[in-house]
């Protein structure tokens, strides 16, 4: 069953550039907040020990199961893949 949260505010899947080159998919319904809270190192383990460097892309889902859907199969490209998406090729 869906929460007000989940139905009011659409879910955005973002991606980032880490410190060390590498890129972290994430899910959120704030990306500038959860974006605040990985460069002061409250958000997910991965971007503590590699600060991400920029936002490279988002987005949009009107809820969390199809955020979630996509950040699985974004999870799943190949890196370069991932920089064409963010992109737009």
């Amino acid at each position: 069953m869906s929460s007000d949260a989940d139905i009011a505010a659409p879910w955005y899947v973002y991606l980032l550039e880490c410190r060390d080159g590498s890129l972290y998919t994430g899910i959120t319904t704030d990306v500038a907040r959860r974006y605040a809270q990985h460069l002061a190192g409250k958000g997910a383990r991965y971007t503590r020990s590699r600060p991400p460097v920029r936002l490279l892309g988002q987005f949009p889902h009107p809820d969390r199961a199809s955020a979630s859907r996509a950040e699985h199969a974004i999870k799943q490209l190949r890196p370069e893949q991932k920089r064409a998406l963010c992109a737009g090729a």
